[in-house]
């Protein structure tokens, strides 16, 4: 009998074409926990304007980041697949040099493959008997982590003999986690010297979702004090925005791509952007953050302007990964 422990991110297009993206974006986008509104009214807009539209626009995007991350840096495939399964790897091997055999580590996306459904099929092949998700997402949102319940709730509906699962709801305040997001920060500017500001940019969801009860704002925020006050720095020198937002609504605030053209307009001269909610790089820092924001912030009038990548397989991530692992899985030999 064996005990797996399953890292779950948000997905990919297969490959990085308009049609694979489309396909994607219809898994996506038509889960209701990501867009809140009527069924019928955003099935209209989703089918007669974004699908047929989107897709060719960041297609492009897609294939630009494919088989490379930061800098260059040579991967497989889609970066966020490339990334986390680096970390099932090397998260395998510490958890085998504690219980060889009896530990099984797995991945899968909650859009596109493989599915967690898929994969508890594949882990209860080769043994396991019951489960710990630890979703990539240190904050919680409906709109994330919500959706990974609802999957894990559609497969004990569907089950005669009901899998022992257990989902890790957020932590974002887990001080292995602050640790590694401060040593990120650390290790930047020792090599490249520190920045007048330091933005730490999370992915935006409609404002609306705070009002009604999802608690992302309030855990981004304790994310952002904790990190800076782990770097010991004055309130002035940082600043917590929101990024990737998409349609008309409202989103929380402020946005990272405003913020970063006020900046440079304002005179601020130099900036390091961090991104805590990511736990593994992919389109939406390597090329929204490191890139497209980059490029406004310098025609604002900017002189400096660097991202620090995602915890991706750092060793300290992976030490955050067992470490929660621990906590939240039964039978894991205390160390």
């Amino acid at each position: 009998m064996a005990h797996a422990i399953i890292l779950m991110n948000l997905g990919t297009p297969a490959e990085p074409t308009p049609a694979a993206v489309r396909q994607f974006l219809r898994a996506f986008l038509s889960d209701p926990r990501v867009v809140e509104i009527p069924r019928p009214l955003w099935q209209l807009i989703l089918n007669l304007f974004v699908l047929p539209l989107r897709p060719k626009r960041i297609a492009p995007a897609y294939e630009e980041i494919w088989n490379q991350g930061l800098d260059g840096e040579a991967v497989t495939g889609s970066p966020i697949t490339y990334y986390t399964q680096r970390q099932v790897q090397l998260l395998q091997q510490r958890l085998d040099a504690v219980s060889p055999d009896q530990l099984l580590v797995g991945y899968a996306m909650t859009y596109g493959a493989p599915s967690l459904k898929d994969t508890i099929s594949r882990l209860a092949q080769e043994g396991a008997t019951s489960f710990t998700v630890i979703p990539l997402y240190p904050q919680y949102s409906a709109t994330t982590t919500g959706a990974i319940y609802d999957q894990v709730a559609d497969i004990i509906r569907s089950s005669r003999n009901v899998p022992d699962i257990t989902v890790v709801h957020d932590y974002w305040q887990h001080p292995l986690y602050i640790e590694a997001l401060a040593n990120s920060v650390r290790e930047h500017w020792e090599k490249n010297g520190v920045a007048e500001k330091l933005m730490m940019s999370f992915h935006g969801i409609p404002k609306a979702n705070t009002r009604k009860g999802d608690p992302y704002y309030l855990h981004c925020c304790g994310t952002a004090e904790k990190l800076a006050e782990a770097l010991n720095l004055p309130r002035e020198k940082w600043e917590i925005t929101f990024q990737s937002r998409f349609g008309k609504a409202e989103w929380l605030q402020p946005y990272t791509d405003k913020t970063l053209l006020e900046w440079g307009q304002g005179g601020v001269s130099s900036v390091d952007v961090i991104c805590p909610a990511f736990a593994a790089d992919c389109l939406e820092t390597i090329e929204e953050i490191a890139v497209e924001n980059r490029a406004n912030f310098i025609e604002a009038g900017g002189r400096e302007y660097r991202y620090i990548p995602a915890l991706n397989a750092r060793e300290d991530h992976i030490q955050l990964l067992e470490a929660i692992a621990r906590e939240r899985s039964p039978g894991i030999p205390a160390k």
